[in-house]
Formats: structure tokens, C-alpha cells, sequence
């Protein structure tokens, strides 16, 4: 499915991942507002890049675990671009901590910036998808979600989560033309894994760090495909293997 400018709202994508998703996305044709809460310089980079794709591109500074920004930055979006199409919930955190670590403070950052955002973000797109009968629902889950993972049972938590969410939305949403899938990647080279000095290549079967780009273009594959809905798609590199 073509989507030449259809409008993708890419949260968290001024680095790593949502950058290249973001970018990933401007080369298929969509226009892309990154949203961004700390970094802006780089966002303002992968706006010059999609640029050069000639795409309309914006960039707006929101913290996506709260209600009223959200509402504020869709009222913007609203505004100056039109209705978000394609939803990419990729904003999180990822602070490892031990078990005897998490605390409830830790656990509820987590589930706050991961989970409830992604609730948030979801909930205010889902009219405009709902009145054009067509909508891409992506959320940025993690293997975590499956095996755990070495960040902490509060971020594992929070990427589970992001799983059964979207399949209530998938379930619930897609005789309306809304599709919902997760895309779960592990070890994908970004300032978050090169930081943690206990991730290494040999962890993985296929020996290296995933790409960003790698996920891009699963994010583009699901944004194209109106058959594909309530899935998880797994990019680890062999590190957790699904039926």
C-alpha cells in the first residue's frame, strides 16, 4: 500500500531507533513529525534529513507521559500539518537497575514513560483514524517483554505491556481499518547499548549489534501492509525465537 503522504507522528524520534524509523518513513513517502523531549539539536537534524527527502517534516517537544502535552502538541500537529496517519510509540527509557533496585519509583517511571504514554499518544490519534477509516498503530516493545532481559523486571514490565495493548487495539479496531502491531527489538546499536558495558555481540547468534535501520524498514513494512495486524515482530538477531 502506497503511503505517499499519509502523516506519520514518530514519538521519541530525534535518535537511535525512532530517528531511523522517522527517516525510514520519509523515504516511503510519508511526511513525519518527529517528536522529541530533551534533544532537540538532533532533532533538528533528522528534520534536515527528511527535508532532503523532500518530505513536509516537523518537530515538536513534548513529554508524551503527559496528557496535556500530548493534547497541546496534537492540537499543533492538527494545525500545521493535518491528521497523524501512522503512529510510532517509541519513546521510552531504559535504566537498568537490579531486582532488590526496583523500587516503586523506579517501577512507576517506567511504566509511565513506556506503557502509559503509549496509551496516551494511541488515544489521541485514534479519532482522526477512526473518521478516515485508516490508521498504522506501531509500538516499540522490546525481547525484554518475553525473556526479561538484563535492564530490570520494571522495564520488562513496561515493554510487556506495550504488547497487550496492542492487541486490544488490533482486536478491536481493525474492521474500522486500523491495523496494530509490535515491532520487538533486541540489542540494536544505539547510545543505549554501546553505554552498557555488559551488551556485547557474541550475545547474540548472528554475532553483531542490530542496525537501526533494520527496524526502519520492518516500521515501513507494517505502515504499507492493511494485512498484517496484532503481531509481534521480533528483530534480535536470534536471541529469542518465536513460533
Amino acid at each position: 500500500m502506497d503511503i505517499t503522504d499519509k502523516l506519520a507522528l514518530v514519538t521519541g524520534g530525534s535518535r537511535g531507533i525512532g530517528r531511523a524509523i522517522a527517516i525510514a518513513l520519509a523515504g516511503a513517502g510519508a511526511d513525519v513529525i518527529v517528536n522529541y523531549k530533551e534533544h532537540g539539536a538532533a532533532a533538528d537534524e533528522v528534520v534536515a534529513e527528511i527535508r532532503k527527502r523532500g518530505r513536509r517534516v516537523g518537530a515538536i517537544c513534548a513529554d508524551v507521559s503527559s496528557p496535556g502535552e500530548v493534547a497541546a502538541m496534537y492540537s499543533t500537529i492538527a494545525k500545521e500539518f493535518g491528521e497523524v496517519s501512522i503512529l510510532v510509540n517509541n519513546a521510552g527509557i531504559a535504566r537498568g537497575r537490579k531486582v532488590d533496585e526496583v523500587d516503586l519509583a523506579v517501577f512507576d517511571e517506567a511504566i509511565n514513560v513506556n506503557l502509559r504514554s503509549a496509551f496516551i499518544v494511541t488515544a489521541a490519534a485514534l479519532p482522526a483514524m477512526r473518521r478516515a477509516k485508516w490508521g498504522r498503530l506501531i509500538f516499540i516493545s522490546s525481547t525484554a517483554a518475553n525473556v526479561g532481559g538484563i535492564v530490570g523486571p520494571h522495564y520488562a514490565a513496561s515493554k510487556a505491556g506495550m504488547i497487550g495493548l496492542m492487541h486490544s487495539y488490533a482486536t478491536n479496531l481493525v474492521k474500522e481499518g486500523i491495523t496494530a502491531n509490535v515491532i520487538s527489538p533486541a540489542l540494536v546499536e544505539t547510545d543505549m547499548v554501546r553505554a552498557d558495558l555488559r551488551v556485547t555481540p557474541d550475545r547474540l547468534p548472528v554475532g553483531r549489534f542490530g542496525r537501526p535501520e533494520e527496524v526502519g524498514e520492518v516500521a515501513v513494512m507494517l505502515a504499507r501492509n492493511g494485512y498484517i495486524t496484532g503481531q509481534s515482530i521480533n528483530i534480535n538477531g536470534g536471541a529469542y525465537f518465536t513460533s
